[in-house]
């Protein structure tokens, strides 16, 4: 599948509520921390996903060791993690009692097999973008807390 155009990148940032941000960074100086940070700041509600941060807070959340790990359902999984670490993931995802309906591949990461398997499973994703730079370009508007 092509590249998503902006009206589906904008039903999926309009519609997601919960992200789950895997491979979460606690240094500001990375995007694995101001990406997750802007989207808390714009209503998003964040869950970190890091073993070697599992159990601070973030974002209002405490960060969990893996997906498996996560309080409750997310709409959207935020991935910052290299390419080819995206295979040792794939299972985890799937195997979530409630899968995301997104996987959002961030800038600079992108994994055609593991997206068409995704996809196969009726999971969207989104590769090789940046939500930050996408909600920004798209002009979106903070949300309101649910």
């Amino acid at each position: 599948m092509s590249s998503m155009d902006d009206r589906e990148l904008r039903r999926i940032l309009e519609s997601t509520r919960r992200v789950a941000v895997l491979g979460m960074h606690d240094a500001p100086i990375k995007a694995a921390f101001y990406v997750p940070e802007y989207l808390h700041r714009v209503g998003y509600e964040v869950y970190g996903v890091n073993p070697k941060l599992a159990g601070r807070r973030m974002f209002s959340h405490e960060v969990v060791a893996t997906l498996a790990e996560l309080p409750e359902a997310v709409d959207m999984i935020d991935v910052f993690r290299r390419s080819e670490l995206l295979p040792g993931h794939l299972d985890e995802i799937l195997a979530m009692a409630v899968r995301p309906a997104v996987v959002w591949l961030q800038l600079g990461v992108r994994n055609d097999r593991v997206a068409q398997r995704l996809r196969a499973e009726g999971i969207e994703v989104v590769q090789d973008r940046c939500t930050l730079a996408d909600h920004q370009r798209l002009g979106l508007r903070a949300r309101s807390a649910p």
